[in-house]
C-alpha cells in the first residue's frame, strides 16, 4: 500500500487517540472518556478530566488488566457491529446515576472504578462472559447480560430460565430503531426495566469460514423482510422476585424504539407499528404494568427515526418530541402537540438544558453543516451558541459544557465551565494529512446536495475522469463538512479523479419531505438523482470527463454502484461494489419495510428494486466485494449476483474476504481500496 492507505490504515482512519465517548457525570465535575495513547495505538482506555481543574487522569488501563487479552465474546462482537464499534480495549463504559464511577467490560470480564481513581479498577465477579454492565444511581449494584440471562452483581440472576433472551436489543432495534440496549435501572436503583426477547420463530443465518475449514460455523436470528420479527416485551423486574409486564398492544405496534425511567413511578417508552407509520409515546405505571398514551406521531409513507434526545419531559412538566413542519420541509420539536420550530431550523439532536433554554444541535443553512443553537421552549427563538462553517456539537451538565467543532483545519474540543473557564481536551489522533474544502453545490430542481474534489495539482483545462463515491441511501448523509469523510476522496483525486459525491433523494437532514422522496423508489430514485447531478456537474465543470466515469460504494453505496453499471452503461462504465443488498427481499424488516413495505403486498416493489434480473445485460466491468463474516449485508446478496452473472455468461470479478465483517476493520478497506484503485485505472485508462 502507498503511505496514505497505509497511514489511514495503522490510525484506523486517523481516529485513533482521539477521545471519544464522552459523557459528564458528578454535575459536570467530570468529564468521562475513552482516548488510546496515540495515533497507531489501537487499544483505548478510560479516562477521566476534572473540569474544577483541567486535569486528566488514567483511571483504566487495558494492557494492565488484560496482559494477554482473550477473543471477544460472540454477543460482544455482535452488539459491536451493531454500533459500528471498531475500536479495541475498552470499547463502551456507562456511569452510575450520580455518574461518580463507571463499569466497563473487557474481554467478558467486568470492572468497575470510581471518578478519584481511588485503588483502581475493581473486577466484579459475573456469571460468564459479561455484556453491556449497567450500575444503579450510586454505583452499588450493576445489571449484566451473560449467557442471555440478566444478572445483577451482587446478586444473581433475576431473569427467568423461559428460553426467551433477556435483557438486551434484537437485532432490528439495534441495527435500525436506534435502541442499542435492553436494560435499565430505576433512579432508586432497585428495580430493573427489561426487556424479553423471543427469537424462535426467526430463521438462522450461517456463517463459515472458508480459509478455517477446521472451525465450526455460526449461526444467528435474523429477521428477514416479510418474516417473523422477534417478540419484545417489557418487564419491571423487582428485588424481592416480582415481575411485571408493561402491557401495551404489541400485535399492532411491536417495535420497541426507545424505553426508561422518567421518575421512580413512571416509564416512557415509544412503540411503533411494523411498518413505522405510527409511533406512540407511551407512559407506564411499573407497579400495574398499564400504559397510557401521551402522544401519537402518523405519516403516510413512515415517521421518521426519533431526534435524540426526545421525547423528554422538561422540569415544568410539558413534554417534548420531534414533529415535522407542515408541508415536511423540516424536522422540528414540538412541546405538549404544539409547534416550537419552523421551517428554518433543521432539528439533528436534543442536548439538554442550558441557562433555562433547549439546547439543540440543528441545521440552519446549508446542510452539509450542523450549528448548536440555544431554543427558548416558550417562544422558540434560537439564539446561536456555535454556528460557524463546519459540523458542531455540544454535551452539558449542570452549565458545563463541551462544544466540538469539525472544519476543513480539524477537530477542536472545547469545555466551558459555569464559572466561566475553558480548556481544550487532548487529542492524541494523526493530523489529518489533507486540508480539504470540496465544491458544495446545490443541482437540479430537488436542490440535491454535492461535492466535488479535485486533485490538489489538478491544472484547469485538463480532462479528469469522473468518480462517483455516494452512499445513496435513507439514513446516511455523505455530504459534509466533517473532515474525516473527505481524506479518502482526496487521496482518489490526487490518483487522477475528479471525485463527486451526491446525497440523492432519501437521505437524510435536508429535510422530510427530501428523505420520503424515495418511499418505494430505492432504485428509481437514487438512479435519477445520481445521474441527474452528475449531469449537471459536468455542466458546470468542463473538466469533469462524462466519457469515463466509474463508481464506487459500500453497503447501499454498493448497491448504487452495482445498479449504475447494470442499468445505466450509458452513463456509468466501470463499478466497484462493496456489500451490496442486491435482494432487499434477504434484508431485514426495520429497514426494508419502512421504505418498501411488506413484500407479500407489494411484490413489484421489491422485483424493481432487484439487481438480479439485471444480471444479463451487464456490459460494463464490475468488480464485487464481499466480506464472508459480514451479519449486516449477509455475503450471500453478492454471491447470489455473482451468480446471476455466471449464468447468463457476463463476465465480472469477485473478490470474498474471509473473515471480514461489514465494518471492514482492521486496514481491510485501505487494501480494498488499493484494489479498486488497480481496477479503475485499467478500466478508465487513468494514467
Amino acid at each position: 500500500m502507498d503511505d496514505f492507505l497505509s497511514l489511514s490504515a495503522d490510525t484506523a482512519r486517523f481516529t485513533h487517540g482521539a477521545p471519544r465517548a464522552l459523557a459528564f457525570g458528578d454535575d459536570g465535575r467530570l468529564l468521562w472518556f475513552l482516548r488510546s495513547t496515540g495515533p497507531v495505538d489501537a487499544l483505548e482506555s478510560l479516562w477521566v478530566l476534572d473540569t474544577a481543574t483541567g486535569t486528566e487522569t488514567l483511571l483504566a488501563d487495558p494492557r494492565a488488566l488484560s496482559p494477554e487479552p482473550g477473543e471477544l465474546p460472540v454477543t460482544e462482537r455482535r452488539l459491536r457491529e451493531r454500533t459500528r464499534l471498531v475500536a479495541a480495549g475498552i470499547g463502551s463504559y456507562a456511569l452510575s446515576g450520580d455518574g461518580r464511577s463507571a463499569v466497563f467490560p473487557l474481554y467478558g470480564r467486568l470492572y468497575r472504578v470510581t471518578g478519584d481513581g481511588a485503588g483502581g479498577p475493581a473486577e466484579i465477579p459475573a456469571a460468564g462472559p459479561a455484556l453491556d454492565p449497567r450500575p444503579n444511581a450510586d454505583g452499588s449494584r450493576t445489571a449484566y447480560v451473560a449467557d442471555d440471562a440478566l444478572h445483577v452483581a451482587p446478586g444473581g440472576r433475576i431473569s427467568p430460565d423461559d428460553g426467551a433472551r433477556w435483557g438486551v436489543a434484537e437485532f432490528a432495534a439495534a441495527e435500525e430503531l436506534g435502541r442499542a440496549r435492553g436494560h435499565w435501572w430505576s433512579p432508586d436503583g432497585v428495580t430493573l426495566l427489561a426487556a424479553r426477547v423471543d427469537e424462535s420463530a426467526l430463521q438462522r443465518r450461517w456463517f463459515a469460514d472458508p480459509a478455517h475449514p477446521e472451525l465450526p460455523a455460526e449461526d444467528f436470528a435474523y429477521p428477514e423482510a416479510g418474516g417473523p420479527n422477534a417478540d419484545v416485551q417489557l418487564w419491571v423486574l423487582g428485588p424481592d422476585g416480582g415481575r411485571v409486564r408493561l402491557d401495551w398492544d404489541a400485535a399492532t405496534h411491536p417495535y420497541v424504539s426507545d424505553a426508561g425511567w422518567e421518575s421512580p413511578t413512571e416509564i416512557l417508552l415509544t412503540v411503533q407499528d411494523r411498518l413505522q407509520r405510527s409511533v406512540l409515546l407511551l407512559s407506564a405505571d411499573p407497579a400495574t404494568g398499564r400504559t397510557r398514551e401521551l402522544s401519537a406521531t402518523t405519516h403516510p409513507q413512515w415517521v421518521d427515526p426519533l431526534v435524540p434526545g426526545t421525547p423528554a419531559r422538561l422540569p415544568d412538566g410539558r413534554m417534548l418530541t420531534a414533529a415535522d413542519t407542515p408541508g415536511g420541509a423540516a424536522r422540528g420539536l414540538a412541546l405538549d402537540g404544539k409547534p416550537l420550530t419552523g421551517d428554518g431550523i433543521q432539528v439533528r439532536r436534543v442536548a439538554g438544558i442550558h441557562e433555562g433554554r433547549l439546547l439543540i444541535e440543528a441545521g440552519l443553512r446549508d446542510p452539509a453543516e450542523q450549528q448548536v443553537l440555544l431554543l427558548d421552549p416558550d417562544t422558540g427563538a434560537p439564539t446561536p451558541l456555535a454556528d460557524g462553517p463546519g459540523v458542531h456539537s455540544v454535551q452539558a451538565s449542570s452549565g458545563t459544557l463541551l462544544l466540538t467543532s469539525a472544519d476543513a483545519d480539524g477537530f477542536r474540543r472545547t469545555v466551558r465551565t459555569a464559572d466561566g473557564r475553558a480548556f481544550v481536551l487532548r487529542d492524541l489522533s494523526a493530523p489529518l494529512p489533507y486540508r480539504v474544502v470540496p465544491v458544495l453545490e446545490r443541482v437540479t430542481e430537488h436542490g440535491v446536495p454535492t461535492a466535488l474534489v479535485l486533485p490538489r495539482d489538478h491544472v484547469p483545462g485538463r480532462r479528469l475522469p469522473v468518480l462517483m463515491d455516494s452512499y445513496g441511501g435513507p439514513g446516511f448523509q455523505d455530504v459534509s463538512a466533517e473532515p474525516r469523510r473527505w481524506q479518502a476522496r482526496q487521496w482518489w483525486a490526487d490518483q487522477g479523479f475528479a471525485v463527486v459525491t451526491v446525497d440523492n433523494r432519501g437521505t437524510p437532514y435536508v429535510s422530510p419531505a427530501f428523505t420520503h422522496a424515495m418511499y418505494r423508489g430505492f432504485s428509481e430514485v437514487t438512479l435519477e438523482d445520481q445521474v441527474a447531478a452528475l449531469r449537471a456537474l459536468g455542466a458546470r465543470h468542463g473538466d469533469l470527463d462524462l466519457g469515463r466515469v466509474g463508481v464506487r460504494g459500500w453497503s447501499y453505496g454498493g448497491y448504487l454502484a452495482a445498479m449504475a453499471v447494470l442499468r445505466r452503461p450509458d452513463v456509468f462504465h466501470a463499478a466497484a461494489a462493496g456489500a451490496a443488498p442486491t435482494d432487499f427481499r434477504h434484508y431485514d424488516t426495520a429497514y426494508t419495510e419502512r421504505y418498501l413495505g411488506l413484500p407479500q403486498e407489494h411484490p413489484e416493489v421489491y422485483e424493481r428494486d432487484c439487481l438480479l434480473p439485471d444480471a444479463p445485460q451487464l456490459t460494463r466491468p464490475l468488480l464485487l466485494v464481499t466480506g464472508l463474516a459480514d451479519d449486516n449485508v449477509h455475503p450471500s446478496h453478492t454471491l447470489r449476483l455473482s451468480r446471476a452473472l455466471t449464468d447468463a455468461g457476463r463476465p465480472h470479478q469477485l473478490l470474498a474476504l474471509p473473515g471480514v465483517t461489514h465494518m471492514t476493520p482492521g486496514g481491510t478497506r485501505e487494501k480494498v481500496m488499493a484494489q479498486e484503485l488497480a481496477f479503475f485505472r485499467r478500466e478508465l485508462a487513468v494514467s
